[in-house]
């Protein structure tokens, strides 16, 4: 399944500098196929990668985990999407003026919410301060519509889930191959990281998520290759969220957006070849997930192109356009 132009594909990123890659390919008839290359570390001394090794997944916790936890809710009816974020977290901004209020869980999801990008909060102070800042603190907001991709809006949406299940992210039961707590020796490395001044292994590269204790609604999942593609075989066969929730995640919910998902569209991650209706969504360590219903292909990509450092100028995006093209151009 595989083909042989994709494998050349990823020996050419291992050799342009990439440590090591990890490749799932499932199809509507729920056969896989995987490969995996190079290393899972590469400093301070090197180590092969493996099948089991967990990849810190970023912002795949944002569809993976925390959108689908969002639609779980709406199915358990906990909530409704059209709900405004102010009736789970009353104290926001208090006795502060913020039309943050009245934006709803929907406009969240899809990233239309009015919320900037992103904020240092890990330099803000301990993780109770930033936890409690987050709440507080008056964002300059955008008038609602236009997709602005925001950490900060899905770090409410953590806490939204919190409020609704009593109790925190990281009690949440996840899937197998699914974890916040990695064993650091099972893990992938990413960076050597200048805020806390050591190679991460088995602890989050995203440094909020870092300062919240390592779990976020926007980043803080591990997984393995199998528990990737499995959520792409879910989301390709039927079956990750009930019948009519998963339809609501899947379909166009904002420009260029599901709920859960980027659709495609020019410039999108998994490549031109791809049908209309295709899904997926990256995560900044270097991991990826996709699925194709026209084509009946998902597909999960993890590297750890962070290590040692971020800055190292490999071309993710290429990396993850060229393997999505040869492997859809070799289905037939």
């Amino acid at each position: 399944m595989i083909p042989q132009s994709t494998r050349a594909v990823l020996d050419a990123a291992l050799a342009a500098g990439l440590p090591g890659a990890a490749l799932g390919v499932v199809d509507a008839s729920g056969q896989r196929d995987t490969v995996v290359l190079g290393l899972a570390q590469r400093e301070p001394t090197a180590e092969p990668l493996g099948a089991d090794h967990f990849f810190d997944l970023a912002s795949l916790t944002k569809p993976l985990f925390t959108a689908r936890e969002v639609l779980r809710a709406v199915a358990d009816g906990l909530l409704d999407l059209d709900d405004e974020l102010g009736h789970f977290l009353p104290e926001l901004a208090w006795m502060q003026d913020t039309p943050l209020r009245s934006r709803t869980l929907r406009q969240l999801l899809t990233h239309t919410a009015g919320l900037p990008a992103w904020a240092p909060v890990y330099t803000w102070g301990d993780a109770a301060t930033i936890r409690a800042r987050i709440i507080q603190e008056a964002w300059p907001m955008q008038e609602p519509g236009e997709v602005v991709y925001s950490d900060l809006g899905y770090m409410l949406l953590g806490r939204v889930l919190e409020r609704v299940h009593g109790r925190p992210l990281r009690d949440f039961a996840l899937d197998d191959g699914l974890t916040f707590a990695p064993d650091p020796a099972l893990s992938v490395a990413t960076e050597r990281c200048a805020w806390r001044e050591r190679m991460l292994r088995g602890e989050v590269h995203d440094e909020n998520a870092g300062s919240l204790g390592g779990v976020s609604g926007h980043a803080g999942l591990f997984g393995t290759l199998a528990g990737v593609l499995r959520h792409a075989e879910l989301i390709l066969r039927g079956g990750w969220l009930p019948p009519a929730a998963q339809d609501a995640a899947l379909r166009p919910a904002a420009p260029g957006r599901t709920l859960t998902f980027v659709q495609m569209q020019p410039g999108w991650s998994g490549g031109s070849l791809a049908g209309p209706n295709a899904v997926g969504h990256t995560g900044f360590t270097g991991t990826g997930v996709w699925v194709d219903h026209a084509r009946g292909l998902g597909w999960a990509l993890l590297t750890n192109r962070v290590h040692p450092t971020r800055h190292s100028g490999f071309d993710i995006q290429g990396l993850r356009r060229a393997v999505g093209n040869t492997l859809l151009a070799a289905q037939h």
